[in-house]
């Protein structure tokens, strides 16, 4: 099973068809999101850093991926001068901020959710460039296809890191309880389109 396989198999759904259509609809809204998605992405590994001193393997991989996707960052910025596309202030999706509202509030299980929703996040995002990519120009194709490799990689990271807390019981207890709000979050209807947003009408 590929990286790929493995994600559109965690994922309790696939990205709606609408959603697809409302990307190609809005280019600079899908660059200006996805800039301000790899920042929240660095912003979160480098939290847990400062948060969880006592625990190298977190330490290591948290800092890979913050590396990784402030990377990431510069590429779409450097996209976005290309294309003459003003990095503006906008708002954030319901996404992140509803799934992160689920995460018990005391340690050891608030680790445990935030890996969890770290992996969904990440699985998320892996599989909407996978789907996004044959619908763009020919840089964009590109550059997303290039970032499935690492993206998938920090999907496995994060759940890898919630294994070692937790009983596999506790671990697909949580993954399902997580997986009904990432579904409800993608597949209802949005009313502004942002790049982990539901479809809009």
């Amino acid at each position: 099973m590929t990286v790929l396989e493995e994600i559109e198999a965690f994922l309790p759904c696939k990205t709606p068809e609408r959603w697809l259509e409302n990307a190609v609809e809005n280019p600079e809204l899908l660059l200006i999101d996805h800039a301000n998605c790899e920042k929240k992405a660095a912003s979160t590994a480098l939290n847990l850093i400062y948060r969880y001193v006592d625990n190298f393997d977190l330490l290591n991989k948290m800092s890979r991926l913050a590396r990784e996707e402030m990377r990431h960052f510069e590429q779409v910025i450097a996209i976005m001068k290309r294309r003459d596309i003003k990095y503006e202030q906008i708002s954030a999706s319901r996404y992140a901020v509803q799934l992160r509202a689920q995460v018990r509030p005391n340690d050891p299980d608030r680790l445990v959710d935030i890996l969890i929703v770290g992996a969904f996040i990440e699985a998320r995002s892996c599989e909407r460039f996978a789907r996004l990519a044959p619908f763009l120009d020919s840089e964009l194709e590109s550059f997303y296809r290039s970032l499935l490799k690492s993206e998938g990689r920090h999907y496995q990271d994060y759940l890898t890191l919630a294994r070692r807390k937790a009983s596999e019981p506790e671990i697909q207890e949580r993954i399902s309880f997580f997986a009904k709000i990432e579904q409800d979050l993608i597949e209802t209807h949005d009313t502004e389109f942002r790049f982990h947003s539901g479809p809009m009408f």
